[in-house]
């Protein structure tokens, strides 16, 4: 078990440069076993979820080593199509496999996948995408067995625009002969950066960040080196940290375009940003002003990923906020320990009601999913005396040294560690 210390009270100031996203690099992963040939994917961060996703490629045959920041995919001895059961229930991204596993071999074995305990997540939308592509599906004690033998191009409508849904289906076809449709999809920026790799690949894929994709089957693709897209929630996050602690932060390599819903609450609460090129400021107000509500959607609504750190921002704001999580029905597990160093929230099945209090307390909590973790850190930023984060590994799914980014910036956090399976 890994722990964060945090001793509060220290406005946070400086320079940091945000890292590469979780949430583009883990389907740019399983997309890199669309070809035998290598990619290499450029500003790698090192995340437990990339070390789980390159464990499972590793396990069906693929070759990946890291150099520096660079990740090395060679797929060609790529042999399995059985999805690992232990490793996959350990990352809810190791669905993202099973499209390009189904192009590769027309068949594929899978268990139902892991992640945070945030919520149902069911994959089922993920299945009934593949089936509109002709794969039968069949499911045994918890195992998924697919049969892509009949797999063709064609039209798939999602009855939810779910984000790994639809990236499993663009990366399903792309390989297809003829032209698929996808309509009522995600339009989130990590599904458009997943184009633009596939694109480079030699792919013929348009439409992404609309409502509609449309994909013109390939007979090949070809191995390249790509750098995947910033992280707008670690950048969200940061942000976030400045403004709890009263600082002023310049971020450098924000994807400002994709995070208007993020920028907005925060100006209502009181922050001033400004931005030049790729880099953003944020000069955070002395007392922050409470928001009217805050409702997550799917892009470019108001991000889930980012509701945990609103949340902490929030009680110790002037007034009474209201969130309201339309996307995950169990995403509130922090709000339990924010009360334990002083805050005032009350939840409401999926409604969350935060009064503003003055001063929040040091106290001994436990991360209970990766955003909720990331939430008390900056809750622990901004509290008088001590604040022991436990579970803190669970930060590390989509956070890089987290504590040394924020130590950067002038934050008092060490961790100790007692065990660490991905460096």
């Amino acid at each position: 078990m890994d722990v964060l210390r945090i001793r509060g009270g220290r406005r946070l100031t400086g320079e940091w440069t945000v890292h590469t996203a979780k949430n583009a690099v883990l389907p740019i992963m399983a997309a890199a076993v669309l070809t035998a040939e290598k990619t290499f994917l450029e500003d790698c961060p090192f995340l437990s979820d990339v070390g789980y996703m390159a464990d499972i490629l590793r396990t069906l045959g693929c070759r990946v080593a890291r150099s520096g920041r660079t990740l090395e995919i060679d797929p060609q001895g790529m042999s399995g199509y059985e999805m690992p059961d232990g490793l996959a229930k350990k990352i809810r991204s190791s669905i993202f496999l099973l499209g390009p596993i189904l192009t590769r071999f027309h068949k594929a074995t899978v268990t139902f996948p892991g992640g945070c305990e945030i919520g149902l997540r069911p994959i089922d939308l993920h299945l009934s995408g593949l089936r509109q592509l002709g794969v039968e599906i069949r499911e045994e004690g918890g195992v998924i067995h697919c049969d892509g033998r009949h797999m063709c191009a064609g039209s798939v409508h999602f009855d939810y625009p779910s984000v790994g849904a639809t990236e499993n289906v663009m990366m399903a076809a792309v390989l297809l002969k003829g032209r698929t449709v996808l309509t009522n999809v995600a339009r989130e920026p990590e599904i458009v950066d997943l184009q633009q790799f596939l694109n480079r690949m030699g792919a013929k894929v348009r439409g992404a960040g609309s409502h509609t994709i449309v994909v013109e089957g390939v007979s090949k693709l070809h191995g390249v080196s790509y750098r995947p897209m910033p992280d707008r929630i670690v950048a969200g996050t940061m942000l976030a940290a400045a403004a709890i602690t009263g600082g002023t932060v310049r971020l450098e390599r924000v994807p400002l375009e994709d995070m208007h819903a993020v920028c907005s609450k925060l100006r209502e609460m009181g922050c001033v940003l400004t931005h030049q090129g790729e880099g953003v400021t944020l000069h955070a107000p002395e007392k922050l002003r409470a928001f009217a509500q805050l409702q997550t959607q799917p892009h470019p609504g108001f991000p889930t990923d980012m509701q945990a750190q609103l949340l902490a921002l929030a009680t110790l704001a002037s007034g009474t906020s209201v969130l309201v999580e339309n996307v995950f029905e169990n995403r509130y597990g922090h709000a339990g320990d924010l009360n334990r160093m002083g805050a005032d929230v009350l939840i409401n099945g999926r409604t969350a009601v935060v009064r503003g209090v003055k001063e929040l307390y040091g106290a001994q909590v436990t991360a209970r999913d990766l955003r909720g973790g990331a939430a008390l850190a900056l809750a622990a930023l901004r509290a008088n005396g001590e604040t022991v984060i436990e579970q803190a590994q669970l930060i590390d799914r989509g956070y890089e040294d987290l504590e040394g980014a924020l130590a950067s910036l002038g934050a008092e956090i060490r961790r100790e560690t007692t065990n660490s399976e991905y460096t």
